[in-house]
């Protein structure tokens, strides 16, 4: 039998069906785009082209190693974030769509004051996806991020090297401000911090279970406690007026209410809802002396 590209991504969905793979359509065309080194448009421009041995041969390790719920991200190497495409690998927390909210919300932020150039700090940089998309959108801006895993670190320092339009980012290795001099010197601090509590971990799709770094997921026995760490120093290192924005869990916000009220020099605090209508970020804002 010759299998042809049309022949292969028919075949392949119903494999991963059968399999129960989500979107088992979509991850065959981007599996089999990857292993041709073509675009998902030109599968359908190429339908009827026969694939070679060896093309095969590789498609079926890409088939396989799907099939085991490794991430469609670690095995193309690539994951799509808000406007850009960012390099994956194990080790390094998977952008998602959920995390784009954090990156419109700081915007937002950022566009009511342009009267000075912002200074920035994102804690937990993971592959780079939110401070580069802020960068991407604000030049001018001085850019700080940091991160415990030097995995993360590398991947995000290449990713901000394929950029050829943002300013500097200034990254640093270590667990939240610990390699900070605390002093208020950010305008604007960014982070997406582990917030599943540890029992929940276990019952995770295997795709995140067993195959991203646990250390940025499990946000200890309430999934809070990266959190307070965050909201206990920040204070510090915000200028008066200064923002703090975190992802949060979607059903933390009472939680978070309550958390707030031990941290006096945050004025206001807000919830921002996600595309679906879910809590997804909470915005502090210091005061002003």
């Amino acid at each position: 039998m010759e299998w042809t590209v049309f022949k292969l991504i028919s075949w392949t969905e119903s494999y991963f069906a059968r399999h129960r793979i989500d979107s088992p359509r979509l991850t065959a065309e981007i599996l089999l785009g990857f292993c041709l080194g073509i675009r998902r448009l030109d599968l359908y421009l190429q339908h009827d082209r026969p694939l070679e041995k060896q093309e095969l041969a590789r498609f079926k390790t890409l088939i396989q190693r799907r099939k085991n719920r490794e991430p469609v991200a670690y095995i193309t190497g690539e994951k799509g974030f808000y406007e850009s495409s960012f390099q994956v690998r194990p080790g390094v927390l998977i952008p998602r769509p959920d995390t784009e909210t954090l990156v419109e919300k700081t915007l937002a932020v950022l566009a009511e004051d342009v009267q000075k150039p912002s200074v920035i700090l994102e804690l937990g940089v993971g592959s780079g996806a939110v401070v580069i998309s802020l960068a991407k959108a604000h030049p001018g801006a001085l850019f700080f991020a940091g991160d415990i895993s030097r995995v993360a670190l590398d991947t995000a320092r290449k990713n901000a090297d394929r950029e050829k339009k943002i300013g500097k980012i200034h990254f640093f290795n270590g667990s939240w401000f610990d390699p900070l001099v605390p002093r208020p010197f950010f305008d604007v601090i960014v982070s997406n911090p582990p917030y599943i509590p540890g029992s929940h971990i276990p019952g995770l799709a295997p795709e995140i279970r067993d195959h991203e770094p646990i250390t940025a997921l499990d946000g200890g026995d309430d999934g809070l406690d990266c959190i307070r760490k965050i909201l206990v120093r920040a204070g510090e290192f915000l200028v008066p007026g200064g923002h703090l924005l975190m992802e949060m869990g979607f059903d933390q916000r009472a939680e978070l209410t309550a958390l707030a009220m031990n941290f006096p020099e945050f004025d206001t605090f807000d919830f921002i809802q996600d595309l679906a209508g879910q809590d997804r970020v909470v915005h502090f804002k210091k005061k002003i002396d």
